[in-house]
């Protein structure tokens, strides 16, 4: 019986020097919450879920900092703000990734021109088919107007076959003209684009070290 007491006491005792010994390993958290006190516990304080807590090595190192917690509108507008932050990182990504392509295409002034000069001219090659293809319209035109004359007097009892001619004559003229004019207004958005490009060139060019060389002056200008 002496026995078994001595026994118990002892795993009693052992039990106590446990418990002290995870104790003195568990860390603390402190805070200082709303009014001002300064709290202190063995796990994160509900009191400061809203602010900052530190949480404390039995040595009495900060451990770690506790962020404080955020609502459902204050985690909706974080993730907001850091998908534009991303959003931007990434168009000015591609910003760069265009930047360089461009250099590496134009790396001098006199490339870009002649780039241009070239688009420029195969416009005018189309313009130039288009226009000749309207000359010969005009002389069909001018071939339908004589067969006309013979029924100047009464239109209507000309043939079929000759008003046919002619509303076909009219309307290849009329697609003719809107084609030249289709093509006009896409030598006005090369020379926009190659003006766009050259202004973001110029800088470019500066940063490295390229003296971009002046534009050829017009034929008009020149003396």
């Amino acid at each position: 019986m002496h026995v078994r007491r001595v026994g118990a006491v002892g795993l009693t005792a052992l039990a106590v020097c446990l418990v002290g010994v995870a104790s003195a390993q568990q860390s603390i958290y402190t805070c200082v919450d709303g009014a001002g006190r300064k709290i202190t516990a063995d796990r994160p304080i509900a009191e400061c879920i809203d602010r900052t807590q530190r949480e404390i090595n039995p040595s009495g190192t900060v451990k770690r900092v506790v962020g404080p917690s955020l609502t459902a509108r204050e985690r909706a507008a974080r993730e907001e703000k850091e998908k534009a932050a991303a959003e931007v990182r990434v168009r000015e990504a591609e910003a760069k990734r265009r930047d360089r392509a461009l250099l590496l295409r134009y790396p001098r002034r006199a490339v870009h021109d002649k780039e241009r000069a070239e688009a420029l001219g195969q416009i005018d090659e189309v313009i130039k088919t288009a226009s000749k293809r309207e000359a010969e319209l005009a002389e069909q035109r001018k071939a339908i107007n004589t067969d006309l004359e013979f029924y100047k007097s009464d239109p209507a009892k000309a043939p079929a076959s000759l008003k046919r001619r002619l509303e076909e004559n009219d309307s290849s003229v009329a697609v003719q003209k809107r084609f030249i004019a289709d093509q006009e207004m896409e030598k006005k958005r090369v020379n926009l684009r190659f003006d766009e490009e050259l202004l973001k060139l110029n800088q470019l060019w500066a940063l490295a070290g390229e003296v971009p060389a002046k534009a050829s002056p017009p034929a008009a200008a020149k003396k």
